[in-house]
């Protein structure tokens, strides 16, 4: 017999979404991943080291923890939780297939929550510094206790990068923005954003080759490609705003992908193109990109696969 629902995913949206089609007594199969993307089960939060923002937690709480009493809850709530990465899907008939290893399990319903990967740059130091200065998220970890009244810096030249070197200054004693080319991508109106606000300087035709420190980020080398030179800038704070790749790869196109790969849902819901699928959280979502907005389409998905369900005879 095929199953009710299977989700795919292991973040905020997957487990919200498990959470409350597993109390609807739905019997959700969830595929959590094995470093699906290169990410531990658990999704973008397992990189994070302290999430202040999560409702629930005035203390604070590590972003593994908060994924691990998410999947418990799950579990509670009657969610099986396999750890296998989904390689493939056909969602060309009913029931849907969902290809997990050498095997084949086929759903009435999909939930779809794969989330976005942060792009990063790679340069030498930034596995050892990830989370002790190194985030690709200004508007999570900005407010930490490490970042405030300190220099930061942040790499891009589109209208996230602005937005994030902006909010930085709530906090920051200065912000760089470094910026490859000569010229920002970032719509006229946020760049007289970026360039009316005296906490940010923004360095030209520079890209970040090195980030420097032991137990904690301590500055950046820095190259300027227009006069060749290279030089370090002391900062305590690097932040990348460089884009997301959603994890859409394995859907081979079955779905309606935005000019980005995100998945695209009709507005106010989390429906997709084909009936019976259902896209939540950061693979959908290139504008929030927040835990807390994740769980909210992730409870959404799970309502709707309910009354998807309830209205169709298999």
């Amino acid at each position: 017999m095929p199953e009710k629902v299977i989700i795919i995913g292991s973040g905020p949206a997957a487990h919200t979404a498990a959470i409350y089609t597993g109390r609807a007594k739905l019997n959700p199969l969830v595929f959590e991943g094995m470093m699906a993307a290169g990410v531990a089960a658990g999704g973008q939060l397992t990189t994070t080291t302290e999430v202040e923002n999560y409702p629930g937690f005035p203390e604070g709480i590590s972003g593994p923890e908060l994924m691990e009493k998410m999947r418990a809850q799950s579990i509670k709530c009657g969610a099986r939780i396999k750890t296998q990465t989904v390689t493939q899907v056909d969602l060309k008939k009913q029931p849907f297939q969902v290809k997990v290893d050498f095997e084949i399990v086929e759903t009435e319903s999909l939930i779809i929550a794969t989330g976005a990967t942060a792009k990063r740059m790679n340069i030498p130091g930034e596995e050892k510094l990830w989370q002790k200065g190194i985030s690709a998220c200004a508007v999570c970890d900005g407010a930490l206790p490490i970042f405030r009244n300190k220099v930061l810096v942040v790499v891009g030249g589109g209208d996230s990068a602005v937005e994030e070197a902006t909010f930085l200054t709530k906090y920051a004693s200065k912000v760089y923005v470094l910026v490859r080319r000569d010229v920002l991508r970032a719509s006229k109106v946020m760049q007289e954003r970026i360039f009316a606000n005296k906490k940010i300087e923004v360095l030209w035709m520079t890209i970040p080759i090195e980030s420097i420190g032991d137990k904690k980020l301590e500055g950046v080398k820095v190259k300027n490609s227009e006069k060749n030179k290279e030089y370090v800038l002391e900062a305590n704070g690097l932040f990348y705003a460089i884009g997301h790749l959603p994890n859409t790869a394995f859907l081979n196109n079955q779905l309606e992908l935005d000019e980005t790969g995100y998945i695209k849902t009709k507005p106010g819901t989390t429906k997709t193109n084909i009936t019976g699928v259902f896209a939540c959280g950061d693979v959908q979502d290139k504008v929030y990109r927040q835990a807390v907005t994740a769980a909210g389409t992730g409870c959404m998905a799970a309502l709707e696969a309910e009354h998807f369900l309830a209205n169709q005879s298999f």
